[in-house]
């Protein structure tokens, strides 16, 4: 049965469990120079309406990796929802391809997409979600902290897609986050609603200190996000209160670990003496971005066939 990935709850917490598993043992193969390859014979379109460093180049590394080929596609090539519909261009594209992956600003575009492709569709950003980013840090919370039940995870910036994914995150793993921001950056607050109502220990508030207290994972993100840099000194004015420095991390639990999603603007949302210290695994989450989205798109061809 077609299945896609355009939200963290699209997988149940079993299903999310088994694929950071299995990420895992992929890593461990690319170590050993081994790997299978379940896109054999197989094109991934990879859809890019915003530059990409992590995204396309972990994505096309990993399909390449799993046997597949990958074939980039900028907005000027398809427009979608412009040129044609993406109704019409999503019944196009899944007779010519195995898998599509899509990195844009609506994310009811991609929802669209994905509702009428006959084929799996991931989610490689949004301005409402970032799920693989999120899931790769799952993983690397797992390898770093031994496993991710019971974490509490603070998040501290902009109420942006990387905010709402720690949301779904919510819904699905035993954790505990805790979204502080200022209250003219708030996360989605229907989301929040709808996490809360489904019993997930999530919340929002407005002081860092607070919010840190005890914390075992610690995260951050530009202030300002892609397509929103107009915006960049409006938000460094509501925001610097959460920068992530040295004196805010000694309320955290001793044992902390700090991500970021990067881009970062080192000295903004983030101090060079944090984002280069002994507790960051800044660069380890970077790299798991390759082995969850690896597994991401094995378990989706194999949930297909």
């Amino acid at each position: 049965m077609k299945r896609d990935f355009i939200a963290i709850p699209d997988f149940t917490s079993e299903e999310l469990a088994g694929t950071i598993s299995l990420a895992r043992e992929l890593k461990r193969q690319r170590l050993l120079h081994q790997c299978p390859k379940p896109l054999a014979n197989l094109t991934v379109g990879c859809i890019f309406h915003k530059a990409s460093l992590r995204t396309r180049i972990s994505f096309e590394t990993g399909i390449h990796e799993l046997g597949g080929y990958s074939l980039y596609i900028t907005k000027e090539e398809i427009d979608l929802g412009k040129r044609e519909t993406i109704e019409d261009a999503a019944r196009v594209l899944s007779r010519y391809l195995g898998m599509i992956m899509i990195r844009t600003f609506s994310h009811a575009d991609v929802e669209k997409l994905a509702k009428y492709a006959s084929i799996p569709v991931i989610n490689g950003l949004t301005d409402f979600l970032h799920p693989c980013q999120i899931l790769g840090d799952l993983m690397t919370m797992e390898e770093r902290l031994g496993k991710i039940e019971g974490a509490r995870v603070v998040y501290l910036g902009d109420g942006n897609n990387i905010a709402n994914s720690w949301i779904n995150a919510a819904r699905r793993f035993d954790i505990e986050v805790i979204l502080a921001t200022a209250e003219g950056a708030p996360p989605s607050l229907e989301l929040l609603k709808l996490a809360q109502s489904e019993g997930a220990k999530v919340r929002w508030i407005h002081d860092p200190v607070e919010a840190v207290k005890g914390a075992t994972v610690i995260y951050t993100d530009v202030w300002a996000s892609m397509g929103q840099k107009d915006k960049a000194e409006e938000k460094a004015r509501l925001l610097r209160p959460f920068q992530v420095n040295s004196e805010l991390l000694k309320h955290a639990d001793s044992k902390h670990i700090v991500l970021h999603c990067l881009p970062a603007e080192r000295g903004k949302e983030i101090t060079d003496e944090v984002m280069d210290g002994p507790h960051s695994a800044v660069f380890d989450q970077a790299e798991n971005r390759l082995h969850i989205q690896k597994a991401i798109m094995a378990r989706l061809i194999e949930w297909s066939r």
